[in-house]
């Protein structure tokens, strides 16, 4: 595929940053059977990924604001154009040796999601789109599944877990799916699910209480592969409230039903 200026610019730091995770997942194993553990030495490895996308994009778009995990917002002269960074999507994957984890970059322009670019590194995969230009996975044109008999689909979501997340939403959710579909998966990196929907990998994602940097790369793939995102409520303030609700058209409506409906009758509790 023949990319924009701007993509190449993301693509760029995406993949350096990326280079860097590699090197340092390289190192994670190891650390698993030390006493310390390698929690630190992630951490650490987070922040190197954030500051290589930062001095990367500054330096081809000076002026424009950041969002990014590990720094928050940074405003920059350029108040039309926000970058929206997460350096290491499913760090608990990462801290645990498992090769599901990105860097996520997504570009804002006056409140609206132009291009998305998510990498995996470890699986050498290059998820890029930019409005009105497609979706495609390393040069390759990606399009959403068009299973439409929810009994077909493998569907993705995210769990809550010691401390996070509403657990009895969660239960409530998942209860009357898990009959209806061919299979459930919680692979612990949003942006990467969102990736896979638009890749036809998965049939349809939902998750609660996300990041705008979890999912706004994402979005801008999904959508650019045919397919339809929304929030909790079937509007699009996916960033502000949290939730998102993704797949083709048939599957979407599906998902946004059922966080409708268990959202109508269960009131929100850990």
């Amino acid at each position: 595929m023949a990319r924009s200026a701007l993509l190449n610019v993301m693509v760029a730091a995406a993949e350096k940053a990326g280079r860097s995770l590699a090197r340092d997942f390289g190192e994670v194993e190891n650390l698993q059977v030390s006493r310390k553990g390698p929690a630190d030495f992630v951490s650490k490895a987070d922040m190197r990924a954030e500051e290589i996308v930062y001095k990367e994009l500054s330096k081809a778009r000076p002026g424009y604001s950041f969002l990014m995990e590990e720094s928050g917002l940074t405003k920059g002269d350029d108040d039309q154009h926000r970058w929206i960074v997460d350096p290491l999507d499913g760090t608990s994957n990462f801290l645990h040796a498992i090769p599901i984890f990105a860097v996520s970059i997504a570009l804002e322009r006056q409140g609206e999601l132009v291009a998305g670019v998510v990498y995996n590194p470890a699986m050498n995969e290059l998820y890029v789109a930019e409005r009105g230009q497609g979706a495609f996975l390393n040069d390759r044109r990606m399009r959403v599944a068009a299973r439409a008999d929810l009994a077909d689909t493998l569907i993705g979501t995210g769990l809550p877990f010691l401390g996070h997340g509403n657990h009895v939403r969660a239960l409530a959710e998942l209860q009357p799916l898990m009959g209806r579909v061919a299979g459930i998966r919680r692979a612990g990196a949003a942006a990467l699910d969102l990736a896979f929907v638009a890749a036809g990998r998965l049939d349809g994602f939902w998750e609660h209480e996300l990041k705008p940097w979890d999912m706004a790369a994402g979005i801008v793939l999904v959508r650019e592969a045919g397919g339809f995102v929304s929030d909790g409520s079937g509007g699009d303030k996916m960033l502000s409230t949290g939730t998102v609700v993704a797949g083709n058209e048939t599957v979407q409506r599906a998902l946004l039903k059922n966080v409708k409906t268990v959202a109508d009758g269960h009131p929100v509790g850990a």
